[in-house]
């Protein structure tokens, strides 16, 4: 009886390898594009692809998914073993995109829990008439037909271990790379494929689908088989997907040998090799015929789990890497935060302040405590870190989808794609990324290509998406090198819908003008298209990157180009900031927000007959904010002698705070404030300080924004 399921770790891994298999594939096929054709290393590795996911989408019986890949699997098959000319290279493109997406969208059910119920006849049809086509141009080639990729569906069956006259004896051993992951979904994949040419097959871990954990065993010990078939040793080799194997060893054995090798699989009672007299072999198919296959007995018949002895070399592999699940992560965030929380409470703690203590010994076990918070905050950090590889390919694909339906020739450039950013930020800023990415396409590049060639550039159009690190901020940018932003066009734009004032062009600057696009309603677009021309989108995407403390540039030379830069925090949850005091409250500024602190005389203060504030720096004009009044704050200095001006700075724009005193500098642990908190402009946020105060952080494009609104 073969192990019982465990299809919860199954589904598991089943989505975690597929959704990293088809990311892959993606990257195959828009790399290769604009090419003539797939070489021998493409097509193989697709079909690799293909073959995985059906075969683990077959065990776990998602028949639409297995359905469509095998199809498509097929379809790879006859080009590895033809290699066909003149095959229609974007349609293939299209055809194996159309899979991914389906597939994609089959396993977005499953992780909602939801059931993959999607249509595949209308894709298996389409693929059935693109593979017949192939199949004539391969017979019009005088090309030998190769032998039809056969597939049969993991029902129930029954494997005799009855040899014949012409069965082969193999003792097989897997040994996968290190870094290999989810190797026990990958040692069954090998049973299962192993199945259709088994007469007999046993292996070890044996519980490979019922306990998560064999998959360190594997890595570190290996997988090993017993085979009894009539298959051939390179046929067999064929089955196995050798693209994560380190090393394959592969015995042909004896009868003896292998009925003695049955005995250290853990099989009690080593069953007969030999060849069976006629009348026992008919007595036995009508007993087989008369019990009926048992149920559980799936893809091969084996010995209950946990019942086998383990197989191990003489130096086992130790693996170096291991996943864990994202909510443990973010748990282990939570709690190095609780600990920043915890160290500024014992250190700050006032009874530490009497006068004459003895502190010495308290101040070295004080600094080596935050020397060992800071390393393990910086481990937890850069364990959460992730590439935007996988953003990227996704952008990738937006650029090929939409140049084809508008009937644009475009190519994207992609630079720093390696550069790391906590996984939050990621989910935070993949929507604006993407609806950035379309406008270029739409917005940016040119519609006709003798445009371009008309002021000397390429026909083609080129899209640059660019990131790098610096100053603890990531720089993500959309460059296109279309026809730019057309300032005047802006204005009036803006100016007919009423959405600035009705001023002259020249009182504004141009980074201005520019920002006139995140205005919500406004569009340059006169027609409503798929992409574009509703007016909604860009004020959207200003909105999501300054949930996250970001913000966006933009800059453009018309009839050269425009470019939109996401400037984003590397991390949300531990931010460095100054702690400041207004009256009896405290509040927290974000250390890179702050240009500078001065103190200035009444002299420098301009009031306006409408109650509006301005501080002259140096020659230059500051809106000027009083928290106090902001706020309604009693007991705070109202005199700018007394206090402290605070220049603060967020994309481009300055204002002036007025703050009593300045507290400390410290790491802040970003908490949630409640939601009638939220309705208060200009705060994005609390943290606990060391002696358990709440202090408020300051958001500075809300103090803009409201400061804009009030005058």
């Amino acid at each position: 009886m073969a192990e019982e399921f465990n299809t919860e770790s199954m589904l598991d891994m089943f989505l975690y390898e597929s959704g990293q298999l088809l990311e892959k594939l993606e990257g195959i096929i828009l790399e290769k594009q604009d090419a003539d054709c797939f070489d021998d290393a493409d097509i193989n590795e697709i079909f690799r692809v293909m073959h995985t996911i059906k075969g683990s989408s077959g065990v776990l019986m998602y028949e639409n998914i297995t359905k469509v890949t095998h199809k498509l699997e097929d379809v790879f098959y006859y080009l590895r073993e033809s290699h066909p000319d003149d095959v229609p290279h974007m349609e293939l493109v299209e055809k194996v995109l159309a899979v991914s997406d389906f597939v994609t969208g089959e396993l977005d059910k499953l992780k909602n829990g939801d059931t993959p119920d999607g249509d595949e006849k209308q894709l298996v049809e389409d693929l059935d008439e693109f593979l017949g086509r192939l199949k004539g141009e391969i017979k019009k080639q005088g090309i030998e037909m190769p032998q039809a990729n056969r597939h049969v569906e993991p029902t129930q069956f029954y494997i005799t271990p009855v040899a014949g006259d012409d069965s082969h004896f193999y003792r097989i051993s897997i040994h996968y790379r290190s870094d290999t992951q989810m190797s026990n979904l990958r040692a069954y994949s090998a049973t299962y494929a192993l199945k259709e040419v088994a007469e007999d097959l046993l292996y070890t871990p044996d519980d490979i689908l019922s306990n998560e954990a064999s998959a360190d065993v594997i890595v570190a010990e290996g997988f090993h088989m017993l085979l009894q078939t009539k298959s051939s040793k390179e046929e067999v080799i064929a089955l196995i997907d050798s693209s994560e194997a380190e090393e394959i060893n592969f015995d042909e054995l004896s009868k003896e040998e292998y009925g003695r090798a049955l005995g250290e699989f853990g099989r009690e009672e080593a069953e007969p090799v030999a060849a069976a007299p006629a009348d026992s072999k008919d007595e036995k198919n009508k007993e087989a015929k008369k019990e009926g296959p048992k149920p559980g007995d799936y893809v091969v018949k084996t010995k209950e789990a946990g019942k086998g002895k383990t197989l191990a070399k003489n130096q086992p592999k130790q693996q170096s890497i291991i996943s864990v699940n994202v909510e443990k992560m973010d748990a282990l965030m939570d709690l190095i935060g609780e600990l920043v929380i915890a160290e500024a409470v014992v250190l700050q703690n006032p009874d530490l302040k009497v006068p004459g203590l003895e502190l010495s010994n308290f101040q070295k076990a004080s600094g080596q405590l935050s020397k060992i918070t800071t390393e393990l905050q910086e481990v937890i950090m850069s364990m959460r870190m992730m590439p935007l590889t996988n953003t990227f390919q996704k952008m990738r694909r937006i650029v090929f989808d939409v140049s084809r339906k508008l009937g644009k020739d475009i190519e994207l450039e992609v630079v720093g794609e390696n550069t790391e950013v906590d996984k939050n930020i990621i989910e935070h800023i993949t929507d604006p990324l993407m609806h950035l990415v379309r406008n270029s396409v739409d917005h940016g590049i040119e519609e006709d290509a003798a445009d371009r060639t008309a002021v000397g550039k390429p026909a083609k159009g080129k899209i640059t998406l660019e990131a790098k690190n610096e100053g603890g901020k990531v720089y993500i940018s959309v460059k296109d090198d279309g026809k730019g932003l057309n300032k005047d066009k802006l204005y009036q734009k803006a100016l007919e819908k009423g959405l600035i004032e009705n001023k002259p062009i020249n009182e504004f600057t141009d980074k201005e003008i520019f920002r006139f696009i995140t205005l919500p309603g406004f569009s340059t677009k006169e027609e409503v298209t798929e992409y574009s021309g509703r007016g909604v989108g860009m004020d959207v995407v200003v909105k999501n990157i300054q949930s996250i403390s970001g913000r966006l540039d933009i800059s453009s030379v018309e009839f050269e180009g425009s470019e939109m830069t996401l400037v984003i925090p590397l991390t949300l949850a531990i931010i460095n900031g100054i702690v400041v005091q207004v009256g009896n409250s405290p509040f927290v500024i974000e250390t890179a927000s702050i240009k500078e602190f001065v103190r200035v005389g009444e002299d420098s203060l301009i009031s306006e007959p409408s109650g509006e504030e301005y501080i002259v720096l140096r020659g230059e004009c500051y809106p000027f904010i009083r928290l106090n009044e902001r706020y309604d704050l009693p007991d705070s200095n109202d005199k700018i002698e007394e206090g402290i001006i605070v220049v603060l700075e967020h994309e481009g724009s300055q204002v002036c705070v007025l703050i009593d005193k300045l507290l400390q500098e410290q790491e802040i642990v970003v908490k949630p404030i409640p939601p009638y908190v939220r309705k208060v402009k200009g705060l994005s946020g609390c943290t606990q300080l060391g002696d358990g105060s709440i202090a408020l952080i300051l958001d500075i494009a809300g103090l803009l924004m409201h400061d804009g609104e009030r005058r």
